[in-house]
């Protein structure tokens, strides 16, 4: 079993040590509530935390360092004291992009795939009525990703190429996502609050 060198405190403090931009701490905050879930789902549960610390720091360097993005993390999370099994995963994320780590592990895939994925559900949601994921079906999602127009930034290549990573057809990569995405996108709205009080 794989455990994070860091605790849950510690990555986020490295988080907020490299990224300002509330809009970074979101999706870093939206990707580790995401990947605990499919931790949960698909049977990693006692990995969890690993999965989540992941999903969590795998942008570290984007806000800082964009041209630089997978290329400058190794450097910034060994620093920290974080293994090579989880830069390497973290690295993976931006693989044939700015990486040349390839996604191997099942987490790395989902990392992988999910990434993009949640940008562009966070942007639909933003334009639904209720601003929330918990109402938004596969289908309404479907237009938005055939809509290349709509969140251009998020690579439609990527998010096909994650599904067929994983042995998925695209359906199901959205269904599941948009349920990952609704079981953390309270505490994640709550714990942004917090951080910008604090």
């Amino acid at each position: 079993m794989r455990e994070s060198k860091l605790s849950r405190q510690q990555a986020l403090k490295l988080l907020q040590k490299y990224n300002k931009e509330p809009f970074h701490i979101l999706h870093g905050l939206t990707v580790e509530g995401v990947m605990r879930w499919f931790a949960a789902e698909l049977g990693y549960a006692a990995e969890a935390d690993y999965w989540g610390i992941v999903g969590l720091l795998h942008d570290i360097d984007f806000e800082l360092y964009p041209q630089q993005h997978c290329q400058k993390a190794p450097e910034l999370l060994k620093e920290a004291g974080v293994g090579e099994d989880m830069i390497a995963a973290v690295c993976s994320h931006g693989y044939g992009l700015c990486s040349d780590v390839k996604p191997e592990h099942e987490m790395e895939k989902i990392l992988f795939a999910t990434d993009e994925l949640t940008g562009l559900i966070g942007a639909a949601a933003k334009m639904r009525p209720s601003k929330s994921v918990q109402d938004m079906e596969v289908s309404s999602l479907k237009k938005k990703f055939k809509d290349k127009k709509f969140a251009a930034g998020c690579s439609r290549d990527v998010i096909r190429q994650g599904a067929e990573n994983l042995g998925w057809e695209l359906d199901t990569l959205f269904e599941k996502t948009i349920l990952a995405m609704r079981s953390c996108e309270q505490p994640v709205q709550k714990e942004m609050e917090t951080l910008q009080t604090a």
